[in-house]
């Protein structure tokens, strides 16, 4: 009888979790099916989920008659180049506050907390300021830091609680066996921290990705634009809404992130739950 009630649980936490899964991932779904669709079948009524003839033409259209790929690139270079700068400072920076003893240390980690926790609008007008007094306005440029200032934070935080898991024993025989301290650090702590690093650049490739206020308030220049601003400008205006063609779009800018998640979804599990054993 135990048995029996224990089964019926189990079928119906299955049931539950598949529907919260159905439901999240249907806005995808309808997303997919909807780029399909001709231009015929987007505003039928009573509206149809499986289209009654499957059509490309919004894909080919999206590349041929528009700057898609000019935003795509934009937009990999964006994510590329913010993801490298926030691993490289963040893996340094957080080896430095686990592993140095130095004056304000544990001040300087709760200051850093803090800047995450500010609000990212706050920033955008002393960045912007910032930026045209240096001459990096409406540059890629300009975005990479940005993005830097409030994906830095987070990233070094998660890093710092993963090194404080990493036993200082492993480093310290190293250096007792002759190794310097950045050849003990690149042979013994990075290979100990990789899932961490994985999980952390992860994060701040998705962040890059789908930012949009600090690129739409940044960038005015066409040639720069990453996919989020660049889409809404192309294919958004006061009058009249490319439902077909946003709907394509949207879907070959997600299919990156999903294609990279994929693969790399057990280190980014595992990073935060081993950078979760010890803050």
């Amino acid at each position: 009888m135990a048995m029996r009630k224990k089964g019926s649980h189990k079928i119906l936490y299955s049931i539950f979790g598949w529907t919260v899964v159905l439901l999240i991932s249907f806005p995808l779904l309808w997303m997919i099916l909807t780029s399909l669709k001709p231009q015929s079948e987007l505003f039928l009524i009573p509206p149809g989920l499986l289209p009654n003839e499957i059509t490309f033409e919004h894909y080919v259209r999206l590349i041929q008659e528009t700057p898609f790929l000019t935003y795509l690139k934009n937009s990999i270079i964006l994510a590329v180049g913010t993801t490298v700068v926030v691993v490289v400072i963040a893996t340094l920076g957080a080896h430095s506050l686990v592993r140095f003893s130095y004056p304000g240390r544990k001040s300087l980690a709760v200051l850093v907390l803090y800047t995450y926790l500010l609000p990212s609008v706050v920033l955008i007008i002393p960045l912007y300021l910032l930026m045209v007094k240096v001459g990096l306005s409406n540059t890629l440029v300009s975005l990479i830091i940005a993005y830097t200032t409030f994906a830095l934070p987070f990233a070094l935080w998660l890093l710092r609680s993963f090194m404080a898991a990493i036993p200082a024993d492993l480093e310290a025989a190293a250096m007792v066996d002759g190794a310097t301290r950045m050849q003990a650090f690149f042979d013994v702590i990075l290979p100990q921290a990789i899932p961490g690093i994985i999980s952390t650049a992860l994060f701040t490739a998705i962040l890059a990705w789908n930012e949009y206020l600090f690129a739409m308030v940044l960038i005015n220049n066409d040639e720069v634009r990453p996919l989020t601003t660049g889409i809404m400008s192309m294919l958004v205006s006061s009058f009249n809404i490319e439902w077909s063609l946003l709907m394509a779009a949207s879907v070959m800018m997600s299919v990156p992130l999903i294609i990279v998640f994929a693969f790399l979804q057990k280190y980014l599990t595992r990073g935060f739950g081993a950078g979760a054993i010890k803050g």
